[in-house]
């Protein structure tokens, strides 16, 4: 059957002599592994388009399984993705966590926009351990697994101040705190930007200053959820958690909420 689809690459592995099996995430068919003939070869047609984080036309025939490249035109190479060793590697993580995160019936259009948007965003010079953290977020989600940010999980209270329980799954009060011995006690301004991160979609981020501490502990917060939820072993991560000192400057600033969201309203 023949499939014409737009795609982004999020995984390229060689195959034989000049070959790459691609992944890409689709907005209308999942996730698809197809095989680019001749896309290591200097004079392919193909090998710009096998490029990791291209988003492209792909046309390929496929009857079960692996799929062929018939022809395809790139419509955003985000060759500065490639380039610039900081964007790779926050680019190759988000790749990644696509690939193995979700089930090919998960990788649906919404998906493919956030991936699509994170990519952006990191282009755009915006934030890219934010936008990694909001992206982290949306795969959670995916996965079925989106905390409960407006009260108590235990009680049902409004008031604060809350711990966040990651194996629980949302907030908990002072008086429910002995619930889960492993609540994060963590403060108002990473909550509030969690909260948000369960609602907003990543092609509304607009610009944000955090605190170090306020990021910090959203970093925890995050991560510890994927931990306990999607345990999953990512080269790209432990790369990512390695580099990253090195790779995102300090923000300098003390608010955590500014101008969040860039859409009207």
């Amino acid at each position: 059957m023949l499939y014409r689809t737009e795609g982004i690459v999020i995984r390229n592995m060689p195959y034989g002599e000049g070959n790459a099996i691609i992944t890409i995430l689709t907005n209308t068919h999942g996730k698809a592994g197809i095989m680019v003939r001749g896309a290591k070869k200097l004079k392919s047609r193909h090998g710009s388009l096998a490029q990791p984080f291209t988003h492209g036309e792909f046309t390929f025939f496929r009857k079960s399984g692996l799929g062929t490249l018939n022809h395809g035109e790139i419509i955003t190479s985000h060759h500065k993705l490639r380039e610039r060793l900081e964007l790779s590697t926050y680019a190759a993580y988000a790749a990644e966590l696509c690939d193995r995160a979700l089930q090919d019936d998960e990788a649906g259009a919404y998906v493919f926009e956030q991936l699509r948007a994170c990519f952006a965003a990191l282009e755009e010079g915006k934030d890219p351990r934010i936008t990694l953290h909001l992206f982290e977020t949306k795969i959670i989600q995916l996965a079925g697994y989106t905390p409960e940010m407006d009260r108590c999980i235990h009680c049902g209270s409004e008031e604060g101040p809350f711990a966040f329980s990651y194996r629980l799954g949302g907030i908990l009060c002072r008086r429910c705190r002995g619930v889960d011995p492993t609540a994060l006690q963590t403060g108002d301004g990473a909550l509030k930007l969690l909260r948000l991160f369960t609602r907003l979609d990543l092609r509304r981020l607009g610009a944000i200053q955090v605190s170090d501490s306020t990021r910090s502990e959203l970093r925890a917060c995050i991560r510890s959820m994927m931990d306990a939820h999607l345990p999953l072993k990512l080269k790209s991560r432990d790369f990512l958690d390695q580099m990253e000192p090195l790779l995102a400057p300090d923000s300098g600033g003390d608010s955590s909420d500014q101008n969040l969201d860039s859409s009207p309203g």
